[in-house]
């Protein structure tokens, strides 16, 4: 049982306003409670919610997981083959040089 005295007091039917404009009814400790957003107003609730996409990251995600008919670029034929470096004899040295020989 709760004690008396050290509560706050409870409002059952506190009023939620958006706007100057009742929007809902909850329980509260508070009679009155005013909101910038709620769910009637919040674009990802109301589907007016727009994917602000500057570098293309959208874009990049659906062509990579087949969500799209957007094609990828193909390479520059005036560029050529792309080639891979060959890996460097002295990193193989140097992996060595660590180790003491007994």
């Amino acid at each position: 049982m709760a004690k008396d005295g050290i509560h706050p007091e409870w409002y059952p039917e506190a009023q939620v306003y958006c706007n100057g404009e009742l929007v809902m009814t909850v329980g509260s400790t508070r009679p009155k409670l005013q909101v910038d957003v709620w769910s009637g107003n919040h674009p990802f609730y109301t589907g007016t919610q727009k994917i602000i996409d500057t570098e293309g990251r959208v874009e990049r995600f659906m062509r990579k997981y087949g969500m799209s008919e957007v094609e990828m670029p193909k390479a520059d034929a005036s560029s050529g083959p792309l080639k891979m470096e060959e890996p460097k004899a002295d990193a193989s040295k140097a992996a060595g040089k660590g180790k003491k020989k007994k």
